[in-house]
């Protein structure tokens, strides 16, 4: 148990809830942190390639352990002198070895491949460092395996063992030094442990693969959309402000698409004053409706709910004359109707422009419920015209007049204004 209040009573600090209850350095190898066996370990790179699965292999041991890098920068005048006088040792050496060659009375250029190797990877560091813009760096990389038992930390050690050797390195336990591995490995960036590896930029930053790129927009209709694959932070979103708030669920039969979309629909209900609008192919989306109190509006030859694709309001377009947006909606669902690769004839569209400002007339001369013209009126109109066009587009709306489809042949008597509303159509 821990209090802040207790702390000015007691005389304690923090660190004593923090710290363990005792320490055991009893031996050269291994060490007890409270109930808890440890061993500190470095890491010897002797690898000519290294990638950052290493890092992420050591991170992803199910056993508790703690990864520490020491990162060191060194004066580029200082790294090019010291990569320079190595160069001259190397080639110091390489004279030396055809000498031999000569006194022994074979070919000079046979030479240690080692020391060819060297020579080439010296060489190579050195034009990295004078024209590449890299920098060297002293990096000294531990790991501190524990375990409940001696034997539990003994496998631990072993595994990550098989970890470094798999990527041709070497886990090197410290002997003698477990006590300044322990501190050396706490957040207190003080290295005590005087074993260092020189390595260049694009070399060290193999170490520190936390790039991860963030999606977080803090506004107050931000909406959850998951977590971060790599950082496991929130993904936080207000579509409304991207370039193009569209957006597109994709998966697999069964992974959840629909119960992504439904989580994302009460996020935007409950945090935005959004009106949300379901086209419901498959029924499912009726219970949450419900229980968000919406109205959900069933489509289909024998539903007693009907919606008027006439209806018309003078809200109904911020232009001033409403009637104009309305002909050019009528003018698309008779497209649809009649089909055809041509589409409606000019003729066809000119009829049933007239129509639709003569069923209307009615309605802005005195604007009531009962006067809202119905599908039937645009038919009765097109069929009182004396174009054979007309009647053409007439006998085409007719299935949806009078025939089985019917279904749009009335006045709407739902609740199209609710904030939340669902047209289940699994039946239509």
């Amino acid at each position: 148990h821990f209090d802040w209040k207790d702390l000015v009573k007691s005389g304690l600090s923090v660190k004593d809830a923090i710290a363990p209850t005792a320490f055991a350095f009893k031996n050269s190898r291994t060490f007890q942190m409270g109930g808890i066996y440890c061993a500190a370990s470095f890491l010897s790179i002797t690898a000519s390639d290294i990638s950052d699965q290493l890092l992420k292999d050591f991170l992803d041991m199910d056993s508790s352990q703690i990864v520490t890098m020491h990162i060191q920068s060194v004066d580029q005048n200082r790294a090019i002198k010291t990569v320079k006088r190595t160069i001259t040792e190397l080639d110091r050496s390489k004279i030396e070895e055809q000498k031999k060659a000569i006194r022994a009375g074979y070919d000079i250029d046979i030479i240690p491949s080692d020391l060819a190797t060297y020579g080439r990877d010296a060489k190579a560091l050195l034009k990295e460092l004078q024209s590449q813009n890299e920098r060297m760096f002293l990096v000294t990389f531990l790991v501190l395996n524990t375990g409940r038992t001696e034997q539990e930390l003994e496998n631990n050690v072993f595994q990550a063992s098989s970890i470094a050797q798999k990527h041709n390195c070497n886990l090197c336990r410290l002997d003698f030094q477990q006590e300044q591995g322990l501190m050396s490995s706490l957040p207190l960036a003080d290295c005590q442990i005087e074993i260092q590896r020189g390595l260049t930029t694009s070399s060290t930053a193999i170490f520190i693969p936390f790039t991860t790129q963030e999606l977080y927009q803090s506004g107050k209709e931000s909406l959850y959309y998951g977590l971060n694959a790599l950082s496991n932070n929130l993904i936080m979103v207000d579509r409304k402000k991207l370039k193009n708030p569209n957006g597109l669920i994709l998966g697999t039969p069964g992974s959840g698409k629909s119960f992504s979309a439904k989580r994302e629909i009460t996020n935007a209900f409950l945090v935005t004053d959004d009106d949300i609008i379901i086209n419901d192919p498959e029924g499912e989306y009726s219970p949450l409706v419900n229980r968000l109190k919406g109205q959900v509006i069933k489509i289909s030859p024998n539903s007693t709910q009907f919606i008027n694709p006439m209806d018309i309001n003078a809200n109904y377009s911020e232009e001033d004359n409403p009637l104009s947006l309305k002909a050019d909606f009528i003018l698309s669902l008779c497209e649809l109707v009649v089909g055809g690769k041509e589409g409606l004839l000019p003729v066809e569209k000119t009829v049933i422009d007239r129509c639709v400002h003569l069923i209307y007339r009615k309605y802005f001369a005195n604007p009531c419920p009962e006067n809202m013209p119905i599908l039937e009126d645009l038919y009765n109109a097109l069929l009182q015209q004396d174009e054979k066009e007309a009647h053409h587009v007439a006998t085409a709306l007719e299935i949806y007049v009078k025939g089985s489809l019917n279904l749009f042949n009335h006045r709407t008597n739902v609740n199209v204004n609710n904030r939340i509303v669902c047209y289940d159509i699994k039946e239509l």
